[in-house]
Order: C-alpha cells, then structure tokens, then sequence
C-alpha cells in the first residue's frame, strides 16, 4: 500500500490563540479558516510541506458527543491529557531556544532519552503536546 498522513485533529478551545501559535511561533502556514455555527476549524501546516495538514478544530463540534464527554474533553484539555502530536527537526536545540524566546510553554528542555532519541515538550494555548524530535 502508498498512505501518506495527509491530516491530523488537535482540539482547541480558543482559536486566535491557536492560530497565533501554530502560525508565529510554530512558523506554520495557514491553510484554511473556516467558521460555521459559531465554531472554527483552522487548516495549518509546515512550510514546504502541503501534503501534512494539522486541523485545530472546536472539541465540542461531532453532534455525537454527550455533555459529560464534553465536560471530560474539558477538563482533559486544561490538564494536557488529552491528545498530543510528535514534531520533528533536524535541529533540535535550534528550534527549543526559538520555541521558548516566543513564548511557548516549556514542558521538557531538550534530552537524550533512554530509548535512543533526543526530544523537548511543549503546550499550546490548549494545553495539547507537543514534542519534538531531532531527526
């Protein structure tokens, strides 16, 4: 089989915040902004790259979600537990020092990890994962 990943779901829960995240400090373009019902999905991605999309999307958006999962969704969100994405570069101890004189959130300085790779964390406005790898 040919799969590529051509896109990935993090739930945000305020979306200017989100984009002036994903866009200035992440660096990514913005490659769609989309309202409906009140609600924001916002299309971003690596430069270079238009194939690997990240869809911010309302959390509280699929009609199949009650209000307790909602609430737990919620309070995931606030404590970082609910969902995560793993980044890659080439330079990692770069784009850490870059990442942190924007503002972004350290969770893990740069570290040699025992199962053989060198990563950072770090949280956006809504309190998803992000670590990144060095390639």
């Amino acid at each position: 089989m040919d799969l590529t990943i051509h896109a990935t779901f993090l739930p945000q829960n305020d979306p200017d915040a989100a984009l002036a995240f994903y866009r200035d400090v992440l660096g990514f373009e913005v490659r769609n902004d989309v309202g409906y019902s009140g609600m924001r999905w916002i299309t971003v991605g690596p430069p270079g790259q238009p194939g690997t999309s990240i869809v911010l999307y309302p959390p509280g958006a699929d009609p199949g979600i009650t209000d307790d999962e909602r609430r737990i969704i919620a309070e995931m969100m606030a404590k970082g537990t609910y969902t995560m994405i793993t980044l890659a570069t080439k330079d990692l101890d770069g784009v850490f020092d870059r990442l942190q004189a924007r503002g972004a959130e350290v969770v893990q300085e740069p570290i040699d990890q025992p199962y053989g790779i060198r990563d950072c964390a770090f949280r956006d406005p809504a309190g998803n994962l992000i670590r990144i790898n060095q390639a």
